[in-house]
């Protein structure tokens, strides 16, 4: 009889805790569908508004400056807890505008910077060739002096390169607003090389400095 009673309480015991396991088993799966869905809540996508948003460049040289504009042909960003998280854009090399000329100079001009005037293709960017650019963005933190600091990899030319610069970031409702400060990149460091005294040394006076200065605003919105 008493072996009897030992069996039952054994079959009772190992059935509980076989129960015990499964319910820990669901309590830690829905724990950890809950983590995960509060962790895609807090994250938002948005999408660039590529009418809205544009790159204003100026190159200078000892005879004047040319200023202009590039469009941005499509991008998507990341917001994780009210942060930049990743993102990137794509810039159309073939909308090089000049906006300092007019008529044919003005002409000349977009088509010696795009490499589409025979004879001069690889002067600048060679727009045939290499249509598109692209910015990855791989960090924002914040600067000591308050600003976000937006880094990332730019390839032009098929050429990377990391660069950083300072922006404000703001997002509200479902508007995301990226505003960067103007900064400067060496177009050599993406083999855009005419008229570089750096690169050719027989130039004189006659030569195009190696920075250009860039500001870029994206405007996105939540998708």
């Amino acid at each position: 009889m008493k072996k009897r009673i030992i069996n039952i309480l054994m079959i009772t015991f190992v059935a509980m805790s076989i129960t015990y396991c499964k319910n820990e088993g669901k309590i830690k799966e829905t724990n950890a569908a809950d983590t995960s869905a509060v962790a895609e809540s807090a994250s938002k996508e948005y999408v660039a508004d590529i009418d809205a948003s544009v790159i204003e460049w100026q190159g200078s040289k000892p005879t004047g400056t040319h200023n202009g504009t590039i469009s941005i042909k499509k991008g998507n960003f990341i917001m994780n807890a009210g942060k930049l998280q990743s993102g990137m854009f794509i810039i159309d090399m073939n909308s090089i505008t000049d906006l300092d000329l007019e008529g044919k100079m003005k002409a000349n001009l977009e088509a010696h910077l795009k490499g589409i005037a025979e004879g001069k293709e690889g002067d600048f960017f060679n727009v045939t060739k290499y249509p598109l650019g692209i910015f990855e963005i791989t960090g924002s933190d914040m600067s000591e002096g308050g600003k976000i600091i937006l880094s990332g990899n730019l390839t032009l030319k098929d050429i990377k390169n990391k660069v950083f610069f300072p922006a404000t970031i703001t997002s509200q409702n479902n508007n995301l607003i990226i505003n960067s400060d103007s900064f400067t990149i060496d177009r050599t460091k993406w083999g855009v090389n005419f008229g570089s005294k750096t690169i050719f040394d027989n130039l004189g006076d006659k030569f195009i400095n190696d920075d250009i200065e860039l500001k870029i605003t994206v405007k996105a919105s939540k998708m």
